[in-house]
């Protein structure tokens, strides 16, 4: 299902389109962020084999995208439009908090993790935040994470990224995090982008299959 109508009031804004096949859900994004003004709105769609025609064609900002999807799942949909796009930011949101599929995720390439109990204000942020060079995360990630990385000698994640996942999982923002560890609130987002770089790559990396062997991930 698509919905791309264009309007003068959208000309310039960032474009957003969403994957859900929930259409209770996906309508309800749509809404929230129509509701916002803030960016506009460029496809509604419930499979990745529906909206990866549409969307080549009208390339979007950011992909919100379901990870219970028909045909690909959001984690190969998420691999396949990265390889082809690379400049689309893409956020994964799901029900699931399992540890071996948010890391799957970040692989694939999703610059950011929302688990779907976020709010308006959580949604909105998070995109303002994968705009502005930030990895959106929702704290229950972050813990999981930490819980992976940070009791290993082996982790490729450095200890002051650690020290910002940990920060994550309470729930401190950006401001707070920036404000704790005396540094600048763009710095603070530059640790996250690199720890979801680091993720994205391990599979890849001798500090993964390290990680693999001993069963950190």
């Amino acid at each position: 299902m698509n919905n791309s109508k264009v309007n003068l009031s959208s000309l310039g804004k960032r474009k957003v389109v969403i994957i859900e096949d929930n259409r209770e859900l996906r309508d309800g994004f749509d809404f929230i962020i129509k509701s916002s003004n803030k960016y506009n709105v460029t496809g509604l769609y419930d499979s990745y084999e529906e909206a990866i025609t549409k969307i080549s064609k009208n390339l979007p900002d950011v992909i919100l995208m379901d990870i219970e999807l028909p045909g690909k799942n959001g984690v190969e949909a998420t691999a396949l439009i990265k390889e082809k796009f690379s400049q689309v930011e893409i956020v994964v949101i799901s029900v699931h908090n399992d540890n071996n599929l948010i890391l799957e995720a970040f692989k694939a390439g999703a610059s950011g993790y929302l688990i779907k109990d976020f709010n308006y204000v959580e949604l909105i942020q998070a995109i303002d935040d994968v705009l502005s060079g930030g990895s959106p995360m929702s704290s229950s990630v972050a813990r999981l994470v930490v819980d992976q990385f940070h009791v290993n000698v082996n982790s490729p994640l450095s200890h002051r990224e650690i020290q910002v996942l940990q920060m994550i999982s309470r729930g401190m923002t950006y401001s707070q995090i920036a404000e704790e560890l005396s540094i600048s609130k763009e710095t603070s987002k530059v640790h996250i982008r690199n720890i979801y770089k680091k993720l994205q790559v391990n599979s890849k990396s001798e500090a993964i299959a390290i990680a693999q062997k001993e069963r950190f991930i």
